[in-house]
């Protein structure tokens, strides 16, 4: 599974992402299934927003992407979705601290610009 940290990948790049939130989520989604319909990520993809974000995708699943909308910190939504998965977690987020625990259970991490370069393909 791959699953990724919006928040922390989105805000990778200062492109104004946070004069609007929601629109910025929703191109990321976007940037996200059209590279899973490409055959460049592996799925299960599972995106998890967080905030104002909420507004740009709706929850479900579209494309082979999931949206999961964190109800309180997008940290602890990410690991408890690391914790109960049944397959191999990779996680995408620059977020040392919760890179770190999400390893402790046992998920692979990797960094946005690995994305960001799978995306931009």
């Amino acid at each position: 599974m791959l699953l990724i940290d919006a928040a922390n990948v989105v805000g990778s790049r200062p492109n104004g992402w946070w004069r609007d939130r929601p629109g910025a989520a929703r191109a990321f989604v976007e940037r996200v299934r059209a590279a899973s319909e490409a055959g460049r990520l592996t799925e299960p993809v599972v995106v998890v927003l967080e905030g104002a974000a909420r507004g740009g995708a709706e929850a479900g699943v579209a494309s082979g992407v999931s949206v999961l909308h964190a109800v309180g910190s997008g940290d602890d939504t990410l690991l408890a979705v690391t914790a109960d998965a049944d397959n191999q977690v990779t996680l995408v987020s620059a977020d040392r601290a919760l890179c770190q625990r999400a390893q402790d259970l046992g998920a692979n991490v990797e960094r946005p610009g690995w994305l960001l370069d799978l995306l931009d393909e």
